[in-house]
């Protein structure tokens, strides 16, 4: 007989997988727009990223959550942040490479493209940590309305030396940055706001007053804020340390115990005479901050993907090694339409993630008006769609690991913990639905979408048709808001569907117009057409 306390038919665990190179989706979504396929950094990350070393920090990074330090041993307040070493581990090698914001200083071609795969491919690693790192990198766009303070703050910003000292911006290798913008009363609508901010002086110098009920990593260097100005909601820079060295006053009242996100701080803060700069005019604040917003959209977008890429590579790896029912259980005809089924969902994220991002690379050289017009309705329909799938789409990853995956170990709790925060963050699914319909009374937003699914107009007529139903429903845009979130989802389905059918395999854009376009499937996952090459679309996820 058998030993029954050998360990047997267990999966190892997944290690030493380079997850740029082994991503052939990902490969496939970037050679048109840029060839990356032997840039160095890139490859380093995902061999990075794919290693037992990085594995060994996912966990302890969640499971000790920071912790808040208001005052010191003598009844200063300090109001402070306490993290693991392996969140600063996380944080040193994020930055090293560049995520947080050298695109915006490079010289190299698509720095913004290369830098969305890389931040796609970092964070399957741990998502977390990915909160500052975004902000960061979406703080810059906002800083150039002022050339004074983006000429302050940006090289900075853009450095890659992780530097935790609090300490003045000027004397730091590099830095970090967040944003305060909702409040207890208004949430999404920051025009609600009740923040003050009073002049002080006649050199944009203010001083804050009020709080702000979600404030992400507040252990950064500086902060751009919404508040209430003389002439209305305007936006401030606000450093957690003055030149001079003396602490701006930023009182920490407690960090939110959240779903997921937990290696990540998030706190409620409030101002009692905080120093800020103002950015941009007086009245203007969500005009100002509103770039910032968008990129943080794309890096939700770019996050998402990510999480849906390593709760595939985990479920069909684990396939791969586990036994079940006489046989390997990646052979099972209905586990292999799962996983493919999986496979196409997690392409077509990545693939409108990086056409986003190339959008960035073009509209920010000013090349392209199509290009920004194409971002304007781009973002909000790929962060209202691919979010919104991201949670059905990692349950479903986890149910192939069966019990395996439902124990922290596995990572995969993880995953689906994080998997609402993006749909949430930036905007939720309605926020960001109504954002397109707002896109689309603009007919350059539309005239975009248009000439981006038209580009394969007649090479798939179940893609045709699709593109058609959704012209359709334009025809009454003065009626649409009761149906917005269906239109922003079918408008995606079809961008998605676009997108495939001109880089990925035509087995690949196949199953996914059939079943997602053409009412070829079941609604769950695992329900692709039976005459679906189910093998060849898996083996083409991860080799």
């Amino acid at each position: 007989m058998a030993d029954p306390f050998a360990v047997t038919n267990q999966a190892p665990p997944l290690r030493g997988v380079n997850f740029f190179t082994q991503d052939v989706g990902l490969g496939d979504a970037l050679r048109s727009y840029a060839d990356l396929a032997e840039d160095p950094g890139l490859r380093r990350i995902g061999e990075l990223a794919g290693s037992e070393e990085a594995r060994a920090h996912t966990l302890p990074a969640n499971q000790n959550p920071p912790v808040l330090r208001t005052h010191d041993r003598y009844g200063n307040r300090i109001d402070e942040v306490d993290f693991h070493p392996s969140w600063h581990w996380l944080m040193t090698q994020a930055v090293g490479f560049g995520l947080q914001a050298a695109p915006w200083t490079s010289d190299r071609p698509a720095p913004h493209l290369t830098r969305a795969a890389g931040f796609y491919v970092w964070s399957q690693v741990e998502p977390g940590h990915g909160c500052p790192i975004s902000m960061t990198y979406a703080s810059v766009p906002a800083l150039r309305a002022d050339e004074r303070l983006a000429a302050e703050w940006v090289p900075r910003l853009a450095a890659t030396e992780y530097d935790v000292r609090r300490l003045p911006p000027a004397v730091k290798t590099g830095v970090l940055a967040g944003m305060g913008m909702t409040e207890k009363q208004g949430g999404s609508d920051v025009r609600a706001n009740l923040t003050t901010a009073t002049p002080i002086g006649d050199d944009g110098t203010y001083q804050l007053n009020g709080h702000k009920w979600f404030c992400s990593a507040p252990q950064v260097d500086v902060f751009l804020v919404l508040a209430q100005a003389p002439d209305g909601l305007s936006c401030f820079v606000v450093p957690r340390v003055l030149a001079d060295g003396n602490r701006n006053p930023f009182a920490l009242q407690r960090l939110k115990d959240k779903l997921g996100n937990r290696s990540n701080a998030s706190s409620e803060v409030e101002f009692h005479g905080t120093i800020g700069h103002r950015l941009g005019d007086e009245g203007a604040g969500v005009r100002t901050i509103i770039e910032m917003v968008a990129a943080t959209r794309l890096d939700c977008v770019l996050g998402s993907a990510a999480l849906q890429r390593r709760a595939l590579v985990e479920a069909i790896w684990h396939a791969r090694h586990r036994s079940a029912f006489g046989g390997p259980l990646i052979d099972k005809p209905a586990m292999q339409n799962v996983l493919a089924d999986l496979a196409i969902e997690s392409e077509a994220a990545t693939a409108l993630g990086m056409r986003l991002a190339s959008a960035v690379d073009a509209s920010g050289a000013g090349q392209s008006d199509q290009a920004a017009a194409f971002r304007r309705i781009g973002l909000p329909l790929a962060k209202f769609w691919v979010c919104k799938r991201t949670p059905f789409m990692v349950a479903e990853a986890i149910e192939c690991l069966g019990g395996n995956g439902y124990v922290e170990e596995s990572g995969m709790p993880l995953l689906y913990r994080e998997s609402p925060l993006n749909s949430i963050w930036e905007g939720s699914g309605n926020v960001n639905a109504l954002d397109v319909l707002r896109a689309l009374r603009r007919p350059e937003s539309l005239d975009a979408w248009l000439l981006e699914v038209a580009s394969v107009q007649g090479a798939d007529a179940r893609l045709d048709a699709a593109v058609h139903d959704v012209l359709q429903a334009l025809a009454d845009l003065d009626n649409a808001e009761a149906g917005v979130r269906r239109l922003a989802a079918q408008m995606a389905l079809c961008l998605q569907g676009s997108l495939l059918i001109r880089h990925s395999t035509p087995e690949v854009a196949d199953a996914f117009v059939a079943s997602r376009l053409a009412g070829d499937w079941g609604g769950v996952f695992g329900t692709l057409p039976r005459t679906t090459p189910f093998e060849r679309i898996v083996t083409r996820a991860i080799g």
